[in-house]
């Protein structure tokens, strides 16, 4: 009876987690601004999509096509403007709809691991797993903001749950599924999403030494032809709309930025230069606040592995473990393979953590089920979701350093007739995407611009005291708003 009840304990905190998370992302959608510059650039490029219908090349700017990406995220977010209209939640829905996804996949594959276990410990497990995900530092963060990594992950995560059903229950469902997964992948990150799951893979069978049973479970005379008829298709229109993608998507992006640390090829920004190794520091902060607890569940998974193979020899045990044993390493080769991968890698985010985290989660759940820790210890992961409230507050009030031009480009909408928006010198993304377009940049002085003026023209400046002493000089001039970072001025073509 007091098993019953910790297990029944165990499963409401799980649910509760995964509620309370959902719940609270959702509502934190359209909460605060998007931000420059990674959310307000890709929203932006939604906005455009959805604007211009032009579904096959993802733009930058007006007639300046993005090659940087496959389309998949720029998709989601077009088509949730689209329903929603341009607002925060309509670009970010899509994103975290893709993360639920994930998280039921997860939890689907950790209820059909242990067919065995009573149906109650099989749902404790499958909660437990999408749970623990959901209330992973950058699980919960990236999941809601319109970025290319929750897409990748589905992708990912679909393919490689896919693989271990049908390796362990020969299924063309799941065998079928596993492409599917390849084409999710490539059309949201491109051939990375092939190379993760090839190198997840390798490492596995490596490992288990299962080269043959790998490959004649997959359908690879069906699965292969429907891989490349859901993928290629667009990868052919792109190129053929926009000559010179592939060379710099497939050669720019995933050769030279991933060898050389600062690329200057980079033809949308600058590259995200790290230390090499820099990976590992991020994957212990993006699995917070479960870190701890999955260092010290596997440290005590080794000591009792350890004391088993000392102490049982019976054949149906050790059949078990040979079971176990090719399951964990599998999500430990899924957990590494990104790692490993970007160790070598000095233009990383945080952020490509994000397909290790389900493999993280269903970790926890095995060594939970080998070796079971209080329901008390899962509380911990409330922390994230009460933060996560916390951070859009802050972000909604500009308390942080994050910055948005959403407030300037609601009063020049209030205000403007036809008039004309300038930037003088720098023209962050935010403005592009709250202005619908308008916003234009200017490498010149506001004192030069104003002159050449034939209309009423407003203007935004970076916000100084030589910037503002400058406006009162000019008569036509005047300022309307001001933030942080700069200020809206009006200027009188009379």
């Amino acid at each position: 009876m007091s098993n019953a009840l910790k297990q029944l304990s165990l499963t409401k905190i799980a649910i509760t987690l995964v509620i309370t998370a959902i719940v609270i992302r959702l509502f934190t959608l359209g909460f605060f601004p998007l931000m420059d510059t990674t959310e307000a650039r890709y929203g932006e490029m939604a906005r455009i999509m959805a604007e211009t219908g032009n579904w096959v090349t993802p733009m930058f700017d007006y007639d300046v096509p993005f090659w940087g990406k496959p389309p998949l995220f720029t998709w989601m977010s077009a088509s949730g403007i689209k329903l929603f209209g341009l607002n925060e939640l309509a670009v970010r829905l899509p994103h975290l709809l893709a993360g639920g996804f994930v998280l039921f996949i997860v939890g689907l594959l950790a209820y059909s691991i242990t067919p065995s276990r009573s149906t109650a410990d099989r749902k404790q497990e499958a909660w437990l797993a999408a749970g623990i995900l959901a209330t992973t530092t950058t699980f919960i963060v990236v999941t809601g903001a319109v970025m290319t990594d929750t897409a990748l992950t589905l992708g990912i995560t679909l393919s490689m749950a896919a693989f271990w059903l049908n390796y362990k229950n020969k299924s063309a469902l799941w065998g079928h599924l596993f492409f599917i997964g390849l084409t999710v992948g490539m059309l949201a990150k491109g051939p990375l999403a092939l190379v993760l799951i090839g190198v997840s893979l390798f490492i596995w069978a490596l490992f288990n030494k299962t080269w043959a049973g790998m490959f004649r479970r997959l359908p690879w005379k069906t699965g292969i032809p429907l891989f490349l008829a859901t993928s290629l298709p667009w990868y052919m229109i792109a190129e053929y709309s926009s000559p010179g993608f592939l060379n710099y998507f497939i050669v720019g992006e995933h050769v030279k930025r991933f060898l050389v640390s600062g690329w200057q090829g980079d033809l949308y920004g600058t590259a995200h230069k790290e230390i090499k190794g820099t990976i590992w520091i991020f994957a212990i902060v993006s699995a917070l606040p479960w870190t701890p607890i999955f260092i010290y569940q596997w440290i005590k998974s080794l000591q009792i592995t350890k004391r088993t193979e000392t102490e049982t020899e019976t054949q149906a045990k050790q059949d078990d473990d040979t079971t176990e044993l090719s399951y964990t390493s599998f999500l430990w080769a899924w957990l590494l393979a990104p790692l490993l991968l970007f160790t070598f890698s000095g233009n990383i985010l945080s952020s490509y953590v994000m397909p290790c985290l389900p493999a993280f989660a269903l970790l926890m759940v095995t060594y939970q089920r080998n070796n079971p820790l209080s329901s008390k210890v899962y509380k911990t992961g409330f922390i994230t979701p009460i933060l996560i409230l916390l951070v859009a507050i802050l972000l909604r009030t500009e308390v942080t350093g994050k910055q948005s031009e959403k407030g300037l480009m609601q009063t020049w909408s209030e205000q403007a007739q036809n008039n004309e928006l300038i930037y003088i010198d720098k023209r962050p993304f935010s403005a592009q995407f709250y202005s619908r377009g308008v916003a234009v940049e200017r490498k010149e002085k506001l004192e030069v611009a104003v002159q050449g003026i034939t209309k009423d023209t407003y203007f935004v400046t970076l916000k100084s005291t030589e910037s503002e002493l400058l406006i009162t000089s000019l008569p036509q001039c005047k300022i309307i708003e001001e933030a942080k970072k700069r200020i809206l001025v009006f200027c009188s073509a009379t």
